[in-house]
């Protein structure tokens, strides 16, 4: 049954994909930027160069898009991998950054703020942004890089206490919901109906995007992402009110 709703979108996308290729982009709502700082934490392996508002928005006036939203990298100091000296306030920093870049072109930029969900300070943290006026639309959510492993219930919990209180601040959710993949982290239906059944009823009231249909991109290669986005997309196939405001 979820193989033919599947195929059923599949074929109404290749329907009317043609008819939407020459329609104007509403938003590009998935950009990464990166500080000096961000770039120097992920070395020089990573292939990152700078990125701020000056370059975000030249790349979408070259395609044709008008307004975007900057997601934060600040939860890369958070990350378990990495042993990072006066780690809140480098948080602090690269939100604050990312904030800064936004305020340069204010009718087409938004900046949402990053955190490793699992620290102590998340919620501070959470609640800092929501208190300033340049990174209180939302936040960026990054489980693999902060290896949040849905199925440890400590885990689970702590990530339905985020999404509540992303909630009551009226703040967008962008969730890289795909579970780390160096470590080979469980992941698939099991991941899936845990987010949908104990995490995503928490922020019933904003918008929750699960990025890069639940892997990691580019590409969409990756069978357990297939299975996590399969769950997500039965459920909202027939209609469950917990993903009324769930995209992708």
């Amino acid at each position: 049954m979820l193989a033919h709703r599947l195929s059923r979108l599949l074929a109404f996308g290749l329907l009317v994909l043609p008819a939407m290729a020459h329609a104007q982009p509403a938003g590009d709502f998935h950009q990464h930027v990166f500080s000096r700082e961000a770039i120097a934490l992920a070395g020089p392996d990573a292939g990152l160069a700078l990125l701020g508002a000056n370059e975000v928005v030249a790349l979408l006036d070259a395609a044709g898009i008008r307004k975007g939203v900057l997601l934060s990298t600040a939860y890369m100091y958070g990350s378990p991998a990495r042993q990072v000296d006066d780690e809140y306030r480098r948080v602090r920093a690269e939100n604050d950054w990312t904030a800064a870049q936004a305020a340069q072109f204010p009718d087409r930029l938004r900046a949402f703020c990053g955190f490793n969900p699992l620290k102590d300070y998340a919620l501070v943290e959470l609640h800092r942004c929501a208190s300033i006026p340049g990174l209180r639309h939302g936040i960026k959510l990054h489980l693999g890089n902060s290896d949040v492993q849905l199925e440890h219930p400590a885990h689970a919990a702590r990530l339905r206490e985020v999404f509540a209180a992303a909630n009551a601040k009226r703040m967008a959710i962008v969730i890289h919901l795909r579970a780390n993949i160096g470590k080979r982290r469980p992941y698939g239906e099991e991941q899936a109906r845990i987010f949908l059944e104990q995490v995503l009823p928490a922020a019933p009231d904003v918008v929750v995007q699960v990025a890069h249909l639940a892997g990691s991109g580019p590409g969409f290669e990756d069978s357990p992402a297939r299975a996590v986005l399969g769950v997500l997309v039965e459920a909202m196939a027939r209609g469950a009110p917990r993903t009324r405001n769930l995209w992708f």
